[in-house]
């Protein structure tokens, strides 16, 4: 078995497993899992759709003890994520295990700059969380710097019969530089509308975009509702004024906006925010209602690119569709309040 559960009574075990084949992956995730069952803990696996069947019919019975999800569509856009699992752990008192594989080949450059950024933020969001996070990661189809920055991102690697403390790991917040750097530019000749208190212009202008790129109404009233809640930041925080540009790719509509705030807390977007306060809630709406939303930020300003597919299946509305967890046989009750279905597992 890989990865025991015997760890000291510590908070945060977060290991990187670099995975070779799908025996390899199956008999040592449904390990982990196993191991963490036996000790009473609760655990929840997130993995893509063929990984997840794979490791669910190796634990045979068993498997009804786990809350499970498709990690293709409950990590669309990794920013959800985190607060899948913070929503899972805060069901229960017991210590919960965790297993997500974010990154799988054939996400593109952008989803993967996420995905390693989100990799980074779990060492800091659940830095004295009494919780053991497991991530695969395919070593046979995986680029290398890809494999790399995993080793940047974990405290611990996982293997056949062992654990091993990571020898590139930056340390809780670090942020490999391959989802640091700046974006890449804008295509040539993007149109580019500047803004300031009255968003109808801005409003206007990702309604018609989404309308000439045949979005679907509630995926283009989404994008609509969270270009404005940037831009209503610009105006409250960011200097009052900013620039939007909006541009085609083959599969994605992408907004950009430009200002002069500084987000300073790197978890913005990432947590449920709390209904008294007063700020802190557009990063989370943004997230809810986008593929994708890579956000650069500094005391020079911030740049918020939001991605939308186009064509083939779209997300869920942020209030009307839910990435799920779930379970065989259980009757989806426990939807929180972040749209995330939580089914605990059986006792």
């Amino acid at each position: 078995m890989a990865v025991e559960a015997g760890y000291p009574a510590a908070p945060l075990h977060h290991l990187a497993l670099f995975y070779h084949g799908s025996d390899e992956y199956s008999d040592i995730v449904a390990g982990f899992v196993r191991a963490g069952l036996e000790v009473g803990e609760r655990v929840f696996v997130a993995l893509p759709g063929h990984r997840l069947a794979a490791v669910l019919g190796a634990l045979g019975g068993q498997r009804e003890y786990v809350a499970f999800a498709d990690m293709t569509s409950l990590g669309r856009n990794p920013a959800r994520i985190i607060p899948a699992i913070e929503a899972f752990a805060s069901a229960g008192s017991e210590p919960v295990r965790f297993v997500g594989e974010p990154i799988w080949p054939g996400r593109s450059a952008a989803e993967v700059r996420e995905s390693t950024r989100h990799e980074a933020l779990i060492n800091l969001a659940f830095a004295a969380a009494c919780a053991q996070i497991l991530c695969p990661y395919d070593a046979a189809a995986l680029p290398d710097p890809v494999l790399a920055d995993a080793c940047r991102t974990h405290p611990l690697i996982a293997g056949a019969n062992s654990h091993d403390a990571s020898p590139g790991y930056e340390g809780p917040g670090s942020v490999p530089e391959s989802c640091a750097l700046p974006l890449p530019p804008p295509p040539p000749r993007t149109k580019v509308v500047r803004y300031d208190a009255d968003l109808r212009r801005v409003r206007q202008f990702v309604a018609d975009v989404a309308r000439d790129a045949s979005l679907p109404a509630t995926t283009a009233a989404d994008l609509v509702l969270a270009v404005n809640e940037i831009a209503a930041n610009t105006v409250r925080h960011g200097g009052g004024t900013g620039t939007v540009s909006a541009w085609l790719t083959a599969g994605e509509l992408i907004c950009e906006l430009r200002d002069a705030g500084h987000i300073t807390d790197p978890l913005a977007g990432r947590r449920v925010p709390d209904p008294e306060q007063a700020g802190g809630h557009g990063l989370w709406l943004v997230n809810r209602s986008v593929d994708l939303a890579e956000v650069r930020t500094g005391p020079g300003g911030t740049v918020t690119r939001l991605h939308v597919r186009i064509g083939g299946s779209q997300p869920a509305a942020a209030g009307s569709r839910r990435h799920e967890l779930g379970h065989p046989g259980d009757d989806g009750r426990g939807v929180d309040a972040g749209g995330v279905q939580l089914l605990g597992g059986r006792r």
